[in-house]
């Protein structure tokens, strides 16, 4: 199974950390948010990796190279302008060929043991879903009885963790451009094609310098 880890983004909310370098390399602990990444995928079996990029992705091509120190092997998809999450992976799908794929943000930072994953999935979708934090108390999603779905206010939400198995036929009848993955899940979730899970352990959304300093603090008390 191969994994892409999103990797576009300009991390508004982290300036001024990112007008000169790209989020995913902003570092916490002193390593960069994306390696801790790569680190996980490789331990958990997952040595074809895809990223994409835009803001400053040279830095990352530049960074990362070919994942050969990692133990995997990285292939790159350049945007050049966002194409928001859907359309980024839909320019990907040629790279990731015609079964499912681990997708992880990359902005995010996870003790999660990827190897979870190395399944096949029923249906099209399989998400990891969060505890709501602070910054994101009403959650995005329900899940119930192995499935997730939207809208059912009378349950408890979880929040998308930003980790998901995807099956390329999620994006069938997709064009090329930028678009949100999200309406793709909900029209799955209506159809009764996703599941989920619960996630077992730490995740930060890592999108403000306040939860940057979290990240800092949880691997300080880790060590």
């Amino acid at each position: 199974m191969k994994a892409m880890i999103l990797a576009a983004g300009k991390g508004e909310r982290m300036r001024p950390l990112t007008l000169t370098t790209p989020k995913p390399l902003v570092r916490a602990g002193g390593v960069p948010l994306i390696e801790y990444h790569l680190r996980a995928l490789a331990a958990a079996g997952f040595t074809e990796i895809v990223i994409n990029h835009a803001w400053l992705g040279q830095q990352i091509e530049d960074y990362l190279g070919d994942g050969s120190r990692y133990g995997v092997s990285i292939q790159y998809s350049p945007e050049g302008e966002p194409l928001e999450t859907g359309g980024g992976i839909f320019r990907a799908l040629p790279l990731l060929g015609d079964e499912a794929f681990v997708v992880v943000n990359g902005d995010i930072w996870t003790d999660y043991d990827f190897s979870v994953l190395h399944q096949p999935i029923n249906g099209l979708a399989h998400l990891v879903l969060a505890d709501n934090p602070a910054h994101h108390p009403t959650g995005d999603f329900t899940l119930l009885d192995g499935h997730v779905h939207d809208g059912r206010p009378e349950t408890t939400t979880l929040t998308y963790s930003g980790i998901a198995v995807l099956h390329p036929h999620l994006f069938d009848g997709c064009s090329d451009g930028a678009f949100k993955l999200a309406p793709l899940l909900r029209k799955a979730m209506a159809d009764g094609q996703v599941t989920g899970e619960r996630l077992k352990g730490q995740w930060v959304d890592v999108g403000t310098h306040q939860r940057l300093a979290d990240v800092e603090t949880l691997i300080e008390a880790s060590r």
